[in-house]
């Protein structure tokens, strides 16, 4: 079974707390017959990739978070590569906690009114995505993003345990007590980690604090850097969740990602917090390298999140950048017939 050139493939997370029946009932009015897709589990979640790839749909737009997008792009490219086929186009509905790629691609609060802009004004780009332990996504990291994200877990399998907390297991509240309970104390006692990390592809730059290269470039083999860190992140956009420009040089080079280490604590966070979020802070502690392939290794485990999804701890990683996918682009300029 083939489709038509304009249809559309619509997959939401059906475990997101946006994600309601009712939204479920108008998108189905809204999207073609067939064409809305709602994955409750890793296991459907790769069946309906097949699917996908099978019926050959154009575009694949993503509703649940940046987790569900960082999902079936890996699913859907895989499939069409062990079919030989080009993977479709890639967009963002905005129904996630954090939405790092609302604020990348223009994707807006309202699903209807993105639906609706798709054709109007969607315009398409590349984007160059992070492959880390076989997962495609935005960005990844060690540090206190990825603690938080596993005491969020830990507080949720909790609230779903107890019969009155269980409605609050995906909201505000459990994200208060993962966070102001427990991430906050461990992050203000936590002592710096070291960390080697070992370029392994394309010669590495090292990034002033003006953005600008300083020193030769970092070759495969060496060393990009050694010492302490509170955090190691990567990301080849500019955003984590809700606006907070954390990459500022994630767009300087198409074939490179920002790999920022971060050895500030939490005062200095709290006393910059606002240039932090804008994406203009500056300190000696903070150290940005673009890079294409890199190997990151800890003395002992760490927290790891991808795409926003906790992992669990790891010691040792790598990191490369993939080829690009297209992805729905609303501030690209809009097709033209």
């Amino acid at each position: 079974m083939t489709v038509a050139s304009d249809r559309v493939a619509v997959v939401v997370n059906g475990n997101a707390k946006r994600v309601t029946e009712d939204l479920v009932d108008i998108l189905d009015q809204i999207v073609a017959s067939g064409d809305l897709f709602v994955s409750r589990s890793l296991e459907e979640g790769q069946e309906i990739a097949e699917r996908i790839v099978e019926r050959g749909y154009p575009t694949v737009l993503t509703g649940g978070g940046d987790g569900t997008f960082t999902q079936m792009v890996t699913w859907v490219v895989r499939a069409a590569r062990a079919r030989g086929v080009e993977p479709p186009r890639f967009g963002f509905l905005k129904l996630g906690t954090g939405n790092a790629l609302a604020w990348a691609l223009g994707a807006q609060s309202g699903v209807v009114a993105d639906l609706g802009r798709l054709r109007r004004e969607g315009g398409s780009r590349s984007l160059r995505l992070l492959e880390v332990e076989d997962v495609m996504a935005p960005f990844a990291g060690f540090g206190a993003d990825a603690l938080a994200l596993k005491d969020f877990n830990d507080v949720k399998a909790f609230f779903q345990k107890v019969p009155g907390l269980r409605r609050f297991g995906t909201g505000g509240l459990a994200y208060a007590v993962s966070i102001v309970g427990l991430s906050m104390p461990k992050v203000l006692v936590l002592p710096e980690q070291p960390v080697i990390i070992t370029n392994l592809g394309a010669p590495a730059v090292r990034l002033g604090a003006d953005g600008q290269p300083v020193g030769a470039p970092i070759e495969a083999g060496q060393v990009l850097y050694e010492g302490p860190s509170r955090g190691v992140w990567m990301s080849t956009i500019p955003y984590w969740g809700f606006g907070a420009r954390i990459f500022p040089f994630a767009e300087d080079r198409e074939d490179r990602f920002d790999l920022r280490v971060v050895d500030i604590g939490s005062l200095d966070v709290a006393r910059n917090i606002r240039e932090i979020w804008k994406g203009t802070y500056r300190d000696a502690r903070l150290h940005d390298f673009l890079a294409a392939d890199v190997r990151i290794s800890f003395e002992r485990p760490q927290p790891f999140q991808i795409g926003g999804d906790a992992y669990g701890t790891r010691r040792e990683i790598r990191a490369r950048i993939t080829e690009p996918v297209r992805v729905v682009d609303y501030y690209a300029p809009p097709p033209v017939d």
